[in-house]
């Protein structure tokens, strides 16, 4: 029972990978994540759980770098990073705190950046100046850790969405320029626009009459910012058909400080918006500037006012007693549905760090679903008619099928195992990656090439010691080849070259699985087929 198994454990190996295959590309345990409202039969892109990238699926392609700029080589002059940032700040007008991040790399300097789209390089340059660090050189764009951010973010978005088959990648151009590269298989290019244009920046304002502002108005700012908001429920409608976002404030804190939940009934409660009689009854949206007989909270997103409420007497009455702080529960309302959506989905995906250079420097492409569709087609019959060439092929020189049929299989079944890898991680197949799939099968149909010559070469082979030995020759030339071909394909896979890294990744992990399973299972089959001893 044992001799069986220990003779032909590399074929069995290979038959395991491909049921493994095989379950990851069918099963719906495997299948790609559901969005909201949606079904795990709409999330599957046909029959298998293989997820199709923009150029098989249709959809829109962004290409857009982040706005800003960097001072390399700050001397910070024992400053911590916080005081240099806000020091910064301070020298440039209209620009917040928030907009302004310091980072230190040695021990006596580090990197100053900017983000806020409206600062030139001279005004930054004219800031570092006048706040008194030395610094090297003034570049556009922003740091690594913010463009990592970025992406973070702009995941976020796209899954908080629902837009399933999403992606955010960071990619450079021959000119050193970063660029991030979303891809929205399925969606129209407008669309995936509209939700990335945007910062996605929400803050609570409380606005409050004051005879002493210009206007009549006063506003105090940030009262609640986005890193104050927890448990962040999804966008709703109440019985009288307001839509909102339930969300919770944080109401915790390090000892000795207040929590933001507690912040902010101190501000409602000092600025009049809440008192022991009740709620205060909101005007803002309807009466103009500085005619606003009561406190409002405004709901901010990027700079403007979305909406503006009062609050309801109970809650009211529960900030001025203190306890509402302890769960920190509440609802943000808004005019539409659509901006409660909007909220929702940047609260939870967090604020892009930096502004995206969309109708700039950006580019942006559509392919149409139908079009799509005919790259499948054309993929298909492209992929048949590369494995009839080369069957066709191996047959002429062979003319044996006990030789050439294994041959064939052991290939097809590579193809197959790297579909089901695929699908298990939920990777897109692009062009590129089909590009990948074909140059696997040819370069595994040339190792086993090599190994069938290697072992008929000299004539019939009578005894599995000598098919050992010839097999073995084979095998070390297969492995130099392969190793050659890791080495070459392993810049375009670290590299950030968008689709040239999916041809690079499938083709190499093709050789690893052709040298790794399917060659030595290739070799026992030649060996049981002929061989008599």
């Amino acid at each position: 029972m044992l001799e069986p198994v220990k003779n032909n454990w590399r074929v069995l190996l290979l038959i395991v990978v491909v049921v493994a295959a095989s379950i990851a590309l069918f099963a719906p345990q495997f299948g790609p994540d559901t969005a909201p409202g949606e079904d795990d039969a709409d999330a599957r892109q046909g029959l298998t759980n293989l997820q199709y990238g923009l150029d098989l699926a249709g959809g829109t392609r962004i290409r857009a770098p982040l706005l800003g700029h960097t001072a390399t080589g700050v001397e910070f002059a024992g400053d911590n990073p916080t005081s240099v940032a806000a020091n910064v700040a301070a020298e440039l007008d209209g620009v917040s705190t928030r907009d302004v991040n310091a980072q230190r790399l040695a021990e006596d300097g580090g990197d100053v950046e900017v983000t806020d789209a409206d600062v030139t390089e001279t005004e930054f340059r004219h800031a570092m100046d006048a706040s008194g660090y030395a610094y090297g050189s003034v570049r556009a764009g922003v740091t690594e850790e913010t463009r990592s951010a970025a992406q973070r973010v702009i995941q976020g978005k796209i899954n908080e969405a629902g837009l399933s088959g999403g992606s955010v990648q960071q990619v450079q151009s021959i000119t050193g320029e970063y660029f991030m590269l979303v891809e929205v298989p399925g969606e129209g290019r407008q669309d995936v626009i509209d939700l990335l244009e945007e910062r996605g920046t929400v803050q609570i304002d409380i606005a409050y009459p004051d005879s002493d502002a210009e206007d009549g108005l006063g506003v105090e700012e940030e009262v609640l910012i986005q890193e104050d908001f927890e448990n962040i429920g999804t966008a709703s409608r109440d019985e009288g058909d307001q839509p909102y976002v339930p969300v919770s404030v944080v109401n915790e804190a390090p000892d000795g400080e207040q929590s933001p939940a507690e912040r902010f009934q101190d501000a409602v409660v000092d600025r009049g918006v809440a008192t022991s009689s009740g709620g205060a009854r909101c005007t803002y949206m309807q009466d103009p500037v500085g005619e606003t007989s009561e406190p409002c909270l405004l709901l901010v997103v990027d700079g403007e006012v979305v909406n503006a409420f009062g609050m309801d007497d109970g809650l009211a009455q529960s900030m001025v007693s203190g306890t509402w702080a302890d769960t920190g529960n509440f609802r943000l309302t808004t005019t539409s549905f659509e901006d409660a959506q909007e909220i929702s989905i940047n609260l939870r995906a967090g604020a892009l760090p930096a502004e995206l250079d969309i109708a700039g420097e950006g580019t942006s492409s559509f392919i149409s679903p139908t079009q799509g569709e005919n790259f499948r087609l054309y993929s298909a019959i492209t992929g048949i008619f590369a494995i009839f060439a080369v069957a066709g092929m191996v047959f002429l020189r062979y003319r044996e099928p006990k030789v050439a049929l294994p041959m064939i299989v052991t290939a097809l079944a590579e193809v197959y195992a790297l579909l089901g890898f695929a699908a298990l991680v939920g990777y897109p197949i692009e062009l590129a990656v089909i590009a990948g799939f074909i140059a696997v099968v040819g370069t595994g149909v040339d190792d086993l090439v090599i190994i069938a010559d290697e072992v008929m070469s000299e004539g019939d082979v009578n005894s599995r010691k000598v098919f050992d030995s010839r097999f073995r020759r084979a095998f070390w030339v297969i492995g130099a080849a392969a190793a050659t071909t890791i080495i070459a394909m392993s810049p375009l896979m670290v590299l950030s070259l968008g689709d040239l890294s999916g041809f690079a990744i499938f083709t190499i992990l093709g050789v690893l699985i052709g040298v790794l399973i399917t060659r030595p299972a290739y070799g026992d089959i030649l060996r049981r087929l002929l061989t008599v001893r």
